[in-house]
């Protein structure tokens, strides 16, 4: 595929974000690129505005916890850009992703290291680089960085697994409870600076109460190092966990973690609160889009193959440009069910089917007896919240391509952020992503102001902003208070209003957000 200009990326090599038309929707551009007859390979569709949606649920829903987002989950540079430009800090499992969130100018204090067994040579280059806080949960950890980064600021990881969740992590990572003992007196004995406790309960959990035994547990041991040990902790790390799909919800856990904290750990208590978010910023804002290159009819073996095909008679075979060598190993290392839609309806009953992905390997499936109607090559099948441990993990085996991402805003987000650094107006290209030969470029920034005034008719009186129409709802910012309602809903195809008619209110109420960070 070619992409439209050179004017779609920077000089190296990110793609711009694409401001859309004023009542353009993600699925719109959707079909635009799918429909372009150019393009082929699969694509992402990046709904920036639905990070910063999720960015100022989470700091009006519990104001005291710290967001450190999860880079492994998802280090699109888009994605990080904006979580940086929104004040957010970052939890960083390498040297590679502290090099990452360090290039985006993000101070060494907004990072913590939170890999329980890191390579010496990535504790060196945190020490050389001045990021202090680490975590650890075994004594071998704690040597190891007293010697080659004396002046760390060491976080005690206990495990404290959830009883339902995604991706249990206690097996392989946190000390047990029984033995904090153990190594805050060795930390004290060491001198090292011993500064606070982490959990993490595992990835999509499904238990909001396991933040309440967790914090329970982070007293009793913050209370044994100051009365054993004089060690004065602050800091606690509730680690990840919380859901990001279409749909869900915080404020379970909000509310515990909320009413835990009041009680065990009170403002002016003189200790920090974060947190490592990772899904819940990023599944719902990523739509992945695939194309149908191969389709194979099966029939029962008592029934004439040339005869009329029915439900109960025939099946089929799929084969998409993406799966599990690429963005379904979401599938084997994180547990997700994938539901394929449909870009365009399609007449008929349904069919029972298998889809496969694009390589050699017979494990490469994505739906085992899915139900669809029947499909022609050529068509799209569209997968949401794919977000969240895809790309981060995507290989190209058999040499098919890593899907592009098309990262898009609407114009009011637009204004937001070209302000917020590391963000600047050469950061964005107006119109949506269009697969088209360089000749035919997209409108220039500078002509900006003049193709959003003519589509509006709720110009203000002194023409100092513009005035979105009613119909740009697409995931941005909600005005609805969110203790009023229990889901989470990100949707991107015209089933939420924003109700943000005036591009200053909504500047106001990000900026009020943005301002307590």
């Amino acid at each position: 595929m070619v992409d439209a200009s050179a004017d779609c990326q920077l000089a190296d090599g990110t793609p711009k974000i694409h401001v859309l038309e004023p009542g353009k929707e993600n699925w719109d551009v959707i079909r635009d690129v799918a429909h372009s007859g150019v393009q082929e390979e699969a694509f992402y569709v990046l709904d920036v505005g639905d990070i910063i949606r999720k960015h100022k649920e989470w700091k009006l829903k519990m104001p005291r916890v710290a967001p450190f987002y999860a880079v492994k989950c998802n280090d699109n540079r888009t994605v990080l850009e904006t979580l940086a430009s929104l004040g957010a800090s970052f939890d960083c499992a390498s040297k590679s992703e502290i090099a990452k969130v360090l290039d985006l100018g993000v101070e060494t204090d907004r990072i913590i290291f939170a890999n329980p067994a890191k390579q010496v040579s990535h504790i060196r280059y945190a020490s050389s680089v001045n990021v202090q806080a680490m975590t650890f949960d075994n004594e071998s950890e704690l040597y190891k960085v007293k010697e080659h980064h004396p002046t760390a600021k060491m976080v005690l990881r206990i495990r404290c697994d959830a009883k339902r969740v995604q991706c249990p992590l206690g097996i392989k990572f946190g000390a047990f409870p029984k033995d904090a003992p153990r190594l805050v007196a060795l930390a004290a004995k060491l001198g090292v600076d011993l500064v606070g406790i982490s959990f993490h309960v595992g990835s999509g959990c499904d238990e909001p109460e396991v933040f309440e035994r967790c914090i329970v547990i982070g007293r009793q041991i913050f209370d044994l190092a100051a009365r054993d040990y004089g060690i004065n902790m602050t800091l606690l790390d509730l680690g990840g966990g919380y859901p990001g799909n279409r749909g869900s919800s915080i404020n379970s856990i909000a509310a515990i973690v909320n009413s835990s904290l009041d009680r065990h750990f009170p403002e002016g208590c003189g200790v920090d609160i974060i947190a490592e978010p990772g899904r819940y910023y990023v599944a719902s804002a990523f739509t992945l889009a695939t194309r149908i290159h191969g389709r194979r009819q099966l029939t029962n073996d008592d029934e004439d193959a040339d005869g009329p095909r029915t439900p109960a008679n025939t099946s089929y075979f799929y084969y998409i440009n993406d799966g599990v060598y690429g963005s379904f190993n979401c599938m084997l290392y994180d547990h997700a069910v994938v539901t394929p839609l449909l870009l365009e309806p399609r007449p008929g009953p349904d069919f029972s089917c298998n889809i496969w992905g694009p390589t050699c390997d017979g494990l490469d499936r994505i739906a085992t007896n899915a139900q669809l109607p029947l499909m022609d090559v050529g068509d799209w099948l569209i997968f949401e919240d794919m977000g969240a441990y895809t790309l981060a993990a995507a290989g190209c085996f058999n040499g098919f391509p890593v899907p592009k991402v098309y990262p898009v805003v609407q114009p009011h987000t637009w204004f937001f952020l070209k302000e917020r650094a590391p963000y600047t107006e050469s950061h964005f290209v107006m119109g949506s992503p269009s697969p088209l030969p360089a000749a035919d470029l997209l409108p220039k920034i500078s002509c900006a102001m003049e193709m959003y005034n003519n589509s509006s008719s709720n110009n203000n009186n002194n023409g100092t902003h513009l005035l979105m129409p009613s119909s740009v709802c697409s995931s941005s910012i909600d005005t609805e208070d969110p203790s009023t309602s229990d889901a989470v809903s990100t949707s991107s195809d015209g089933d939420v209003s924003d109700n943000y008619g005036d591009s200053a209110d909504f500047l106001a109420d990000l900026l009020e957000v943005t301002s307590v960070m």
